[in-house]
């Protein structure tokens, strides 16, 4: 019966959270002006579909990726559904997350300047903080190049001081890292073969840190930065050892560069003027997921819903691939990313949720 009454507990406090959330921003006087989204697959919304990779584990816009979309289309999000950045975007009163810069050059050059004001996503599935991350795909240096392109054109529609003035009043979206940290647990390293894992945290410290410069150079002003999960519990993680346990190493890489994030804006913060950030623990919150699954509505965390082999992680999904039925009690979706259900859980969490899990205010009070 108690377990009973925390499930029960849990989703109502939810509800009340969607309730007070979509009551604080039905005003559109209260929504950011626009909202920018940099990162890896787990924003990326068909960066990739437009881009010449070799290896398909990139790409996401074939089946059964996106059998919960609307009308099951492969949109190129590495999902069952929508991704956390849709369920952010959509918190914030839009129908989702606004399209990738390579769809709006290709498929939209008529209208880009009009678009681009009210917001674009770079995200790119593969991608690092690191240039040497990702083969193929839009490392995120290269995303703030483009983005330094739609700051260009947005001054030629509206001038410079209201661009300024936008910039300063939207949102800029960041979820990276991750692919960084199996980079160097496979052995790729940097062009500095660096094999310490502090010297690595460094060095993605420094490198995050001059791209979060860049951004408030160009006239960037509030952060909600989501940190790294842990992703040595990911179904492809599990496949590879005998015990299906996560693998530790992997978690305390991920962990340390929460702290060092954390660090990395509140000095920023400290020194420049108009800069505030909200801090994501994605860490924190998919653990709880991971140790009290029934509380979070989960009946299995370790599997994921589509794919191969043991937990169905030693490939990635495709045609061939089981799919399992039960996609909104399910945590992964396949070999390394959330479900639906979980990225929309994670995003109601980030937005209305304690200090447990975002720092040093949630995203609600950042983007108010």
């Amino acid at each position: 019966m108690a377990k009973k009454f925390h499930i029960s507990s849990f989703y109502f406090s939810i509800f009340l959270l969607s309730a007070s959330l979509f009551s604080d921003f039905g005003e559109a006087s209260r929504l950011p002006r626009a909202i920018y989204i940099f990162g890896d697959s787990t924003f990326d919304v068909g960066t990739n579909n437009f881009l010449n990779i070799e290896n398909q584990l990139e790409r996401a816009n074939f089946p059964f990726n996106g059998i919960d979309f609307a009308y099951s289309i492969p949109s190129g999000r590495f999902s069952n559904g929508y991704n956390t950045a849709d369920q952010i975007a959509k918190l914030l009163g839009y129908r989702r997350s606004p399209a990738s810069f390579m769809e709006l050059v290709v498929e939209h050059s008529r209208n880009f300047k009009n678009l681009i004001v009210e917001g674009v996503n770079f995200a790119s599935g593969g991608s690092g903080i690191l240039d040497s991350t990702g083969n193929g795909v839009m490392a995120l240096s290269e995303q703030l190049r483009q983005f330094s392109t739609v700051r260009d054109n947005i001054s030629e529609l509206i001038g410079p001081e209201n661009t300024a003035e936008l910039l300063s009043e939207s949102v800029f979206m960041i979820s990276v890292g991750s692919n960084d940290l199996f980079s160097y647990q496979q052995g790729q390293g940097t062009s500095n073969n660096i094999t310490q894992p502090q010297l690595y945290l460094g060095l993605l410290q420094e490198t995050y840190q001059t791209h979060l410069q860049y951004l408030y150079d160009l006239g960037a002003r509030k952060f909600g930065i989501v940190s790294i999960p842990p992703i040595g519990c990911c179904p492809f993680e599990l496949s590879l050892g005998k015990s299906g346990e996560c693998v530790k190493e992997l978690n305390d890489l991920a962990q340390s560069f929460f702290n060092l994030t954390h660090n990395i804006l509140l000095n920023m913060t400290s020194q420049l003027e108009g800069m505030k950030f909200s801090l994501g623990n994605a860490y924190q919150i998919t653990s709880d997921f991971i140790q009290n699954p029934l509380l979070f509505g989960f009946n299995e965390v370790k599997e994921a819903c589509c794919g191969f082999g043991r937990f169905n992680g030693e490939m990635g999904c495709n045609t061939s691939a089981s799919v399992c039925s039960d996609r909104q009690n399910r945590l992964f979706w396949d070999r390394f990313h959330p479900t639906q259900a979980a990225s929309k859980l994670a995003a109601l969490t980030f937005f209305g949720g304690s200090q447990r899990y975002v720092t040093p205010i949630n995203f609600s009070q950042l983007f108010a």
